[in-house]
């Protein structure tokens, strides 16, 4: 009998996805049921006779949808991470009827009446702040997602919504077949000049995938490009290998993604004028710290022209290494390499060596349990979706259960591109202790069987962030679901999450987990003042690589109802920047999947800036207490932060942590711009 994927999870630790024995075909009619049940139960809710009180409406709604929550995560994860060409199909055809079912909830007119009555209610000055927190939530939402539209206006709203869900999946699509078809065939080794070992043995293990054996692959990914472009010296591959990369979803053929942007931002603009916003960054910045685009903007363009500046500085220093060479943003990172090396006496390949992946995930755990007195022991028994995802068991200082971490390092056909956090199971106490379930994604090259997989020192901070969104939402202490974890405001997300990277450069971390993979020894303490010295070199580059890529992004949903050709806005928008021609936007449009594979970050892509202050400024508090490890100020941390989620506002939370708004020369102090 086939599994029904719509279930309670079974098994320990209140059940665990059955991830070792889904069917694929099983996925559509799974879905299908747990729409139609989530139906159901949102319309028992709507009609209640009885008169609307916090329990049998809003809690009530927190209990709705569970068999959809477990049938869409399972969803989620196969189109993500195994995408084949059936389950693609499921996506295109799902996406819109899951958007569907979800404004069906939203526009429910006897639902709405119900929450605002809660909201409005007399008895709400008696509520813990956690229930008014649920109620405003709740209420505003609904609002903002067409609650009080006629019946035209929530038929149209929901027509664009699943239109956009249809253009999201295909942009998507398109995108990954880029990242898996194209690459960059090598057929002499001699052409791999400057090019690490570690590489060289990944490029000829993706070869040989391909059914090209003796030959050399890179790959269309950031995991295989950035290398190639900073070490290898025949200039005309580099230059082929970056045009392949920034050209993903730029290429006019089947997988080009232009047309699929316009139509997006034309629906995002339709939409926000139907729920009456000047613009799509209106609607997105309401609920956020930012609230306008403007302050958004404000804070991106202060940090826009001394990043511009400080490029500047760094195409000089490399003009002169490159001698009667123009950069080219081909030839950025590769000359860059060269002035780190000749200013700091620092090689990246010297410090990769001692950058071990299984090394530092332990020191994710060792810096856990330093900070918040969190355990991780291996959990080989839970069911995985893959054999190389790895999984653990987490437990506080007490001994008891937290919740689960799952571990899927490596890239392969049909996994997106990036690193990333997955909930598949939010913390909750309504109806007694329920446990998180997260997950961390990378993609990190896959080394041969029983060489270690050694990563560079930016993918270490990479993972160290990602650990952070995972902690966030296994420290959760909350009682309802919708205020879990990482369940918060835009642009509070990120900044647990890049605080985090700090304790990558501290000593203690250094000592114990960058060791050589081959003799043991710690990072000699040369290498790591090195490291320290050089801590904001290429600052230009990474700030000018963000910010370009917000603001284009806070650009395009500005412009409310204009047409655009995505390619003729980039380059105006980048022009009338000054944007130095040594260098791209990290996501060129074409291929920016943050802010075109669905809402999360459109017109929000400027967050990893706003957070980076708060990141900055928090990073303070520990360097004036104790240090890095100092108890006080994490127990702060974890109290006002990371396990309150949402139930307070982000701007709140952030003042009971520092006891002061943050400061923005914190920023520009970490940035080098000071």
């Amino acid at each position: 009998m086939a599994l029904d994927l719509t279930a309670p999870w079974q098994g320990p630790h209140g059940g665990v996805p059955p991830f070792d024995r889904v069917d694929v075909a099983a996925l559509r009619p799974a879905l299908e049921r747990a729409i139609a049940e989530q139906d159901a139960e949102v319309i028992r809710i709507a009609a209640d006779p009885a008169a609307p009180t916090f329990e049998n409406t809003l809690e009530a709604l927190e209990r709705a949808g569970a068999a959809l929550r477990r049938a869409t995560t399972l969803f989620e994860i196969w189109s993500g991470s195994l995408a084949t060409p059936e389950v693609q199909a499921i996506e295109r055809e799902l996406a819109p009827r899951l958007a569907a079912a979800q404004d069906r909830i939203v526009q429910s007119a006897p639902l709405f009446r119900r929450i605002e009555a809660v909201y409005r209610s007399p008895e709400s000055a008696q509520w813990s702040p956690e229930r008014r927190r649920l109620a405003w939530l709740q209420y505003t939402e609904f609002v903002r997602a067409g609650a009080r539209l006629d019946d035209a206006g929530k038929q149209r709203l929901s027509q664009i919504n699943q239109q956009l869900a249809e253009l999201f999946a295909r942009f998507s699509q398109n995108l990954l077949a880029d990242e898996t078809d194209l690459c960059v065939e090598v057929a002499s080794e001699a052409d791999l000049a400057g090019l690490p070992a570690p590489e060289r043995a990944a490029a000829a293990a993706a070869a040989t995938a391909r059914g090209h054996a003796g030959h050399w692959v890179i790959a269309n990914t950031r995991s295989a490009i950035l290398p190639f472009l900073t070490y290898a010296d025949r200039r005309d591959l580099r230059e082929r290998a970056w045009r392949m990369f920034v050209d993903r979803g730029d290429s006019g053929g089947s997988t080009d993604t232009n047309a699929l942007i316009t139509e997006i931002l034309a629906r995002r603009a339709e939409r926000a004028t139907l729920l009456g916003y000047p613009t799509h960054a209106h609607w997105r910045l309401e609920p956020t710290m930012a609230k306008t685009p403007e302050r958004a903007l404000e804070l991106l363009l202060a940090v826009w022209k001394p990043a511009v500046e400080r490029v500047r500085e760094e195409v000089r220093d490399m003009q002169e290494i490159a001698g009667g060479v123009t950069i080219e943003p081909w030839d950025y990172r590769y000359y860059a390499e060269k002035v780190r090396l000749a200013r700091y006496d620092l090689d990246h390949n010297r410090v990769k060596p001692y950058l071990q992946l299984d090394s530092l995930r332990d020191g994710l755990f060792w810096v856990a349990d330093r900070l918040f007195g969190l355990t991780f022991t291996p959990a080989p028994s839970i069911p995985v979706y893959h054999p190389e995802v790895k999984t653990w068991e987490v437990r506080d200082r007490a001994g008891k259960h937290v919740g689960l971490w799952y571990f899927d390092p490596y890239a392969r056909p049909g996994k997106r591109s990036g690193a990333w956090m997955s909930s598949y199971r939010s913390q909750e106490r309504l109806d007694g202790a329920v446990t998180p379930l997260v997950s961390n994604n990378s993609n990190f090259i896959k080394p041969d069987p029983g060489q270690p997989a050694l990563i560079s020192w930016d993918d270490a901070r990479t993972l160290l962030h990602e650990f952070g969104h995972a902690l966030h939402g296994l420290l959760s202490d909350v009682t309802y679901r919708t205020l879990s974890g990482t369940n918060v405001a835009l642009d509070f997300v990120e900044f647990p999450s890049q605080l985090l990277e700090h304790w990558m450069g501290t000593p203690q971390f250094l000592e114990r987990f960058a060791r050589h993979h081959e003799t043991g020894e710690p990072m000699p303490a040369e290498l790591v003042r090195k490291l320290e010295r050089a801590a904001t070199f290429n600052s230009g580059f990474a700030t000018v690589e963000l910010v370009s890529s917000a603001l284009v992004d806070m650009k395009l949903h500005l412009a409310g109802g204009e047409a655009i050709d995505p390619r003729a806005f980039e380059k105006r928008t980048l022009d009338e920047l000054g944007m130095p021609r040594e260098l791209v936007m990290r996501h060129r449009t074409p291929q920016f999947g943050h802010i075109f594979s669905g809402d999360g970050y459109s017109a929000g892509y400027y967050s990893y800036l706003w957070s980076d202050v708060l990141n900055a400024d928090a990073w303070q508090a520990f360097q004036e207490a104790g240090g890095a490890y100092d108890a006080a100020v994490a127990a702060r941390l974890l109290r006002t932060v990371l396990a309150a989620g949402n139930t307070v506002d982000p701007a709140e939370a952030y003042r009971a942590f520092r006891g002061r708004e943050p400061r923005v020369d914190a920023l520009m102090k970490k940035r080098g711009f000071a």
